[in-house]
């Protein structure tokens, strides 16, 4: 009897040690990558992938498909096995896009096809929400363009839409630049941001018509704003957008395609006498923060809480561990934020606070040149 108990303890020892065991092998750190669009001035250059794993204070950032010319916008599809980026081409007229598969087991891409951007200076994609369609937004060009995405992830052009016009300020104004072009979350809208005529345009999207974009009407900014980045919000009922020549966000609502300005906030100081250059905005997961990054001499973050009301005030303003933070992106939990510093040459992650929104610079950072963009895997 007593042998029995024996035995039988040292099998609930045992079990209990091979669960620990399993336990332990079965719980692997969180991970989080993005795809890293730069600026290039060597073949050993182009896109990267960020890896940040936290609880190992890793992060490390790999060249994943080198020779590409200036890969300043990227993006993938929400499998990751698609990615879709451009060619920022700086000396000769034009631009291209490209579509590549990427594999995640050994991080690579491979081309799949390239097309031109049929304008100069191509700087933002955008995927309709069913992913089956992709548009690039020409600055130099004052254009944009669409295209179909095949089975395989192959490109054909659809259309090309020229802006025309000018604002205020001769030096930046005075021709078209389309920034940036998003759809709503429906799909039934794409909107195009154009710096060079203070406007956003909203247009109508067919995807079953030859051409599926047609003008329905357009938002006026104020003369010299530059309206640059926009984002909705999930139910596509509000529209945040900066205007990166006066540093100022706006927060509007969206309605069956019509824009309606319901809050400016600045992002300086009224005495503020500095360059500026507002970059990028973005939502944080849960949607209770905007964020907004700020260029020139500023070089810091900004971020906006919302009021019981509805409304959002400014909470803080913090440097963004760098030199002109033209890209920053949120992890997917919102616990994370990392500014892409081009200047600098440098990546800075930042802790959120997920209850206040409010950041805190890390000791984490990680070299690249000339970081410009970044993409989320894993949405």
């Amino acid at each position: 009897m007593k042998q029995s108990l024996f035995l039988a303890g040292l099998l609930a020892i045992s079990f209990a040690c091979s669960s620990e065991k399993t336990t332990e092998m079965t719980t692997t750190p969180i991970t989080y990558s993005f795809l890293v669009g730069t600026y290039t001035e060597n073949d050993s250059q182009g896109l990267n992938q960020l890896d940040f794993t936290p609880s190992e204070n890793k992060l490390e950032v790999r060249t994943i498909f080198p020779g590409i010319q200036s890969p300043s916008f990227v993006l993938a599809n929400s499998a990751g096995d698609k990615v879709f980026s451009l060619e920022e081409i700086d000396k000769v007229p034009g631009g291209n896009v490209i579509s590549l598969n990427r594999s995640s087991d050994i991080p690579t891409l491979t081309k799949i096809s390239e097309l031109p951007s049929f304008g100069d200076h191509p700087c933002y994609l955008a995927l309709s929400p069913d992913e089956e369609f992709l548009t690039v937004a020409n600055y130099s060009g004052g254009n944009f363009s669409a295209y179909k995405i095949d089975e395989k992830g192959a490109l054909t052009h659809l259309q090309t839409i020229q802006h025309e016009g000018s604002s205020i300020n001769q030096e930046r104004q005075s021709s078209p630049h389309v920034h940036s072009t998003v759809f709503s979350p429906d799909g039934k809208y794409l909107l195009a941001a154009d710096l060079g005529t203070d406007e956003v345009y909203v247009y109508n999207f067919k995807a079953e018509a030859k051409e599926p974009l047609t003008l329905n009407n357009s938002y006026k900014a104020n003369p010299g704003d530059g309206p640059r980045h926009m984002v909705f919000t999930a139910d596509g009922k509000e529209v945040m957008l900066v205007q990166e020549m006066t540093s100022a966000l706006e927060i509007l609502s969206f309605d069956e395609g019509k824009m309606v300005l319901k809050q400016r906030l600045s992002l300086v100081a009224e005495d503020y006498e500095g360059a500026v250059g507002t970059a990028e905005v973005r939502l944080s997961p849960d949607e209770k923060n905007i964020y907004v990054s700020n260029r020139g001499d500023v070089n810091n973050l900004s971020v906006f809480a919302k009021k019981d009301d509805g409304n959002f005030s400014l909470i803080q303003q913090i440097s963004s561990g760098g030199i002109m933070p033209r890209n920053f992106n949120l992890t997917s939990d919102g616990k994370y934020l990392l500014s892409a510093n081009q200047a600098s040459n440098d990546i800075v992650v930042f802790e959120r606070n997920v209850e206040t929104g409010m950041l805190t610079q890390t000791e984490m950072k990680v070299s690249l040149h000339s970081p410009v963009y970044l993409f989320r895997l894993g949405d």
